[in-house]
């Protein structure tokens, strides 16, 4: 499965969790509106003539709530959305509003003021949505920069299990250590050049020439080349290869490090930010406990806050990363101030709005620099790194490579061209021509028949021996009665020819072969010999005429025999490409399938292996660990199941995934994936 599809399914995963706390925050909110509707609601002028005269209760303007409830709708998740809103989306929704509250502020005159209630209610309506849109955008982030994490492991695991691949990467990324050797050399020479030229002038000595100048600066720098600093001790005690090993695992171990700690985040975020399960259709609930979803919404903020400025410090411990978190949160001044403001002041939504702007203007874009910085520093090298070695040997041999084709131009264009010409050549002969003979001798075409003479060819024979056995027996009548012949002798000899019988001319030929100089001389052996020689062409024509008829019968039998050699040659070609394409496909489903069973591994193994807490839960880490493998397991799943299956299938995963079941039973839950869809697993 390539990336952006990958990105995709991450998108509308998370959009579904986000739609999930946006119907949650929907029925939270309506549900006090509900409740305060149903209950004794104070009067107008309560509602504007403030208690205290210090407080301006500003009337609720109708522009102020047409732009509170427009900014509520774009960040509300609709059936529409196919990816969570962006931070540019969620900013330009939150300085819609922000107008308003300088315009409140400045219409109070520098007193402290109070909207309405109803507006409040759509102030903290509007706040909940954008941070239940940051959340689901920060989750989304930590699962595709942890993601691909993966692969960069999996590459340095490929280098330190062959010595060729690693001497491959040396080679590689030996321009780099060039040219880092050569910064290093240059710095020491000038560094060792300024302290000598500070001793000169210290002592007040001449000033030297240039060429002078420039032999000592050769001899600090060869000085520098054969007596390195004791930075460069390793590489001379250890080996290359010892050495570019230790590289090699330095940056495997900061890989790991670095999805530890994103996993750790993605996993206090998932089990601690925005846990809205409330019982709100309690009505025995009072105040405080209503209004508990405001202090979960602006601790989230601040969690999510202190996990994107801690993220990428990988000098911390998973535990120490947990505890600055959490500690963090508990000790958020603001937060106090928040929750201390819940009485009525109207701060609360201000400052969870500011801070939320800040997590979005310069948390999150610092810690997607800082992940960048870090997945290039511990990841596997660029493609220009990779791959420079081939592409400069393609350089160094295009110009042999080009002589060569223009050398033997005519000769590539000739072998294409006949390549060209011959298997047109087959294709027409061989494959389109006895098609085409097939199918007229399906539909009975005169051009297609088979025929070894033609119809009338026998007919004009057989006339020509009538009439010379006729015109014979008319100058013979010796031969059958002695007498002239009258017209029905003569039908009658005319029928007995049709039946092959030429009696007058072989009694004829027999009398003269007691003769035979007379008959000869007379005329009548050769007559009757020639004859003969006509019959016995009818004869052959006659059985001519037999395998003629023979091979119509058989007609579309000799045009299958016929496309016969074009089609198995153009079968075992089509087979063999097929077999080449499916073979890939194969080898393509079958990794797939050892990807889906690894996946199932890693799963089981993160399950058995990890510390349960006091609760029997799995910790931070191993949940945001369990979540990555679990989305990709879903993508990899999703591509081979049914659609019913996959319905089931998505059941599995969410008691999988599900932190309060415990680890046995989300051991029990792989091993039911494992037995129930084993067809789709291989």
């Amino acid at each position: 499965m390539s990336l952006e599809s990958r990105r995709q399914q991450c998108s509308m995963k998370m959009v579904c969790k986000v739609r999930r706390i946006d119907l949650q925050l929907d029925r939270l909110h309506w549900t006090k509106y509900a409740t305060s509707q149903s209950s004794s609601a104070p009067s107008s002028d309560s509602d504007t003539t403030p208690s205290d005269d210090d407080v301006v209760y500003v009337v609720p303007d109708d522009i102020r709530i047409r732009e509170l409830q427009a900014a509520i709708k774009q960040l509300s998740v609709t059936s529409t959305h196919k990816a969570p809103l962006t931070a540019e989306t969620i900013l330009l929704a939150l300085r819609r509003v922000a107008v308003l509250y300088v315009q409140s502020s400045t219409q109070a005159g520098g007193q402290t003021w109070k909207p309405h209630p109803l507006e409040q209610d759509f102030e903290w309506l509007l706040a909940s949505k954008a941070i239940a849109q940051t959340h689901g955008l920060i989750i989304n982030l930590l699962l595709e920069q942890t993601l691909p994490l993966g692969w960069d492991i999996w590459y340095w695991d490929e280098i330190l299990t062959s010595s060729s691949y690693l001497a491959l990467y040396s080679v590689q990324t030996s321009p780099a250590r060039i040219w880092q050797w050569s910064k290093t050399i240059y710095h020491d020479a000038r560094r060792k050049l300024q302290s000598a030229e500070s001793i000169q002038s210290t002592n007040h000595e001449e000033a030297v020439s240039i060429s002078r100048s420039w032999s000592r600066f050769y001899a600090i720098v060869k000085d520098c080349i054969h007596q390195p600093s004791l930075a460069d001790t390793p590489a001379r005690v250890l080996s290359p290869l010892m050495l570019y090993r230790s590289e090699v695992r330095f940056k495997q171990k900061g890989l790991k490090r670095l999805r530890e700690m994103n996993a750790c985040g993605l996993g206090v975020l998932v089990d601690e930010g925005m846990n809205l399960d409330l019982d709100d259709g309690n009505p025995r609930r009072n105040k405080s406990d209503k209004d508990e979803w405001k202090t979960i919404i602006s601790r989230s903020v601040s969690l999510m806050e202190t996990v994107l400025r801690n993220l990428t410090a990988l000098d911390l411990g998973i535990h120490e990363f947990e505890d600055t978190v959490f500690t963090s949160v508990e000790d958020d001044t603001e937060l106090s101030q928040v929750d201390a403001s819940d009485d009525g002041s109207h701060q609360s939504p201000a400052l969870i709005v500011n801070r939320l702007q800040l997590v979005l203007e310069v948390h999150l874009p610092n810690h997607i620099a800082n992940s960048k910085q870090m997945v290039k520093e511990f990841g596997r090298p660029s493609r220009i790194v990779r791959y420079w070695l081939l592409a400069t040997a393609l350089f160094l041999s295009s110009s042999t490579l080009l002589r060569i084709a223009v050398n033997r131009r005519a000769q590539l264009v000739t072998w294409i061209r006949d390549l060209g010409t011959t298997t047109m050549d087959f294709w027409y002969n061989w494959v389109l021509e006895p098609v085409r003979k097939l199918i007229g001798t399906i539909r009975h075409d005169k051009d297609s028949e088979i025929a070894i003479m033609s119809k009338e060819s026998l007919q004009g024979d057989r006339a020509s021996l009538e009439r010379m056995v006729v015109d014979f027996a008319k100058d013979n009548p010796s031969t059958t009665n002695g007498t002239p012949l009258n017209e029905a002798e003569l039908a009658d000899v005319r029928m007995k020819v049709k039946e092959g019988d030429l009696t007058p001319v072989l009694r004829a030929y027999e009398k003269d072969l007691r003769r035979p100089f007379v008959g000869t001389l007379r005329g009548d052996l050769i007559r009757a010999l020639l004859i003969q020689i006509q019959k016995t062409k009818v004869d052959v024509e006659i059985a001519v005429g037999g395998i003629d008829a023979l091979l119509k019968s058989q007609e579309l039998v000799f045009g299958f025999v016929g496309l016969t050699p074009g089609v198995l040659v153009c079968l075992g070609l089509f087979r063999w490409l097929g077999g080449v394409v499916a073979g890939r496909k194969g080898r393509r489903q079958q990794k797939r399938g050892g990807q889906r069973i690894r996946l199932l591994r890693n799963i089981d193994r993160i399950l058995s292996a990890s510390a349960p807490a006091g609760n029997g839960m799995l910790s931070y880490k191993d949940h945001g660990m369990l979540l990555c493998e679990v989305h990709v397991l879903r993508q990899a799943a999703g591509s081979v199941m049914p659609a019913e299956i996959y319905a089931e299938f998505l059941e599995e995963i969410n008691d999988l995934i599900e932190l309060r079941t415990g680890i046995e039973r989300q051991i029990r839950v792989v091993d039911r994936i494992r037995w129930a869809y084993a067809n789709w697993m291989i």
